[in-house]
């Protein structure tokens, strides 16, 4: 089969596009012929290589992945060849936890292999394009706002690296809640393209200090300044920061630390505004199947930055860890069935 295959972690030049074996089919797993893979951050992370987290070499990129039923092994009843499903990244056996493109190859490829239990049957009236996007940004955002979060039309919200995947669909959650959102990006391009996904304010916060327009636009704490919501995933530097900007009472919420795992903090802030900080890791079904239905009635409609064809999956995955994209970048793949 045809895939983007990278045989040492190292810098992007380590990918390439060629030709590999197909694995093996092995009891309880089905064949996937790939149609889409949305792209994700956590892709650059493997191919980089992850303390602590073994990555079979060589590997194959890619999380989130849409297509059709290739092959069964013969102890799998559920699902037949040709049928349309959504692949849910993780499964757990032998007492851990796999997830393709990850401890597994992943879906920047013509086929994946998975685990029959990692299917989800997808309805015609989505398309593979939505329904990869799901999974590992959709899913951990919705889990973040909602289930944990539990964001709702009273709440102001204010969301950092709003452009990307997780950034855009947390957007898009709260405003289907009815919160008032405040989006911060690093371009004037992609605050505008914020704003009419529905944001009610944008920053740019390459020219704008964003602690410093909290203040300005609601005032102090004590006066009742700040936003009932801060959304940070990435870390690092924005991390001490975002704290000044939780009302009292507020929470802020977490999913990730693409910018850095251990920024500085700053403890005064948060018992002085008496802040929850509320964790969120991945996503669970529930959170897959809420997604799909709110996708399949129109609710909700995934950010597709652009759609690629497998052979370009290199510039593609470029163009992720440059951030060089507003929303999800896809790979779509045609091999037959």
């Amino acid at each position: 089969m045809k895939a983007i295959v990278f045989n040492e972690h190292g810098p992007i030049d380590v990918l390439k596009y060629q030709d590999i074996e197909e694995p093996a089919l092995r009891a309880g797993q089905v064949r996937i012929a790939v149609r889409s893979c949305s792209l994700n951050y956590h892709d650059v992370f493997t191919r980089q290589g992850m303390p602590g987290i073994k990555v079979p070499l060589p590997g194959i990129p890619g999380c989130d992945c849409a297509g059709v039923v290739a092959e069964v092994a013969d102890d799998v009843s559920d699902w037949s060849i040709g049928d349309r499903i959504l692949v849910d990244p993780v499964t757990y056996h032998d007492g851990k936890m796999w997830m393709i493109g990850d401890t597994l190859w992943g879906a920047y490829a013509e086929f994946v292999v998975v685990q029959a239990e990692q299917l989800i049957a997808l309805p015609d009236d989505i398309s593979f394009d939505d329904a990869s996007c799901l999974p590992v940004a959709y899913g951990t955002a919705h889990r973040m706002m909602l289930t944990r979060g539990e964001v709702d039309a009273s709440d102001s919200v204010l969301i950092l690296g709003a452009s990307g995947g997780v950034g855009t669909s947390a957007l898009l959650l709260a405003k289907m809640r009815g919160a008032f959102v405040i989006a911060a990006a690093g371009t004037d391009e992609k605050c505008d393209q914020l704003q009419a996904l529905g944001a009610d304010e944008t920053i740019n916060y390459t020219t704008t200090n964003f602690v410093k327009y909290c203040r300005e636009r609601t005032g102090s704490l004590f006066a009742g300044g700040g936003y009932d919501v801060v959304v940070n995933f990435t870390g690092g530097d924005t991390w001490a920061s975002s704290l000044r900007c939780v009302k009292l009472g507020g929470r802020l919420l977490t999913c990730g630390a693409t910018a850095g795992f251990d920024p500085p903090t700053d403890l005064r802030f948060i018992w002085t505004a008496e802040m929850d900080i509320r964790g969120s890791n991945g996503w669970k079904r529930s959170d897959l199947d809420q997604l799909l239905e709110l996708t399949r009635t129109g609710e909700f409609s995934p950010v597709i930055d652009s759609r690629v064809a497998l052979e370009d999956g290199v510039a593609a995955h470029q163009a992720l860890e440059e951030r060089r994209f507003f929303g999800k970048i896809v790979i779509n793949a045609d091999a037959s069935v």
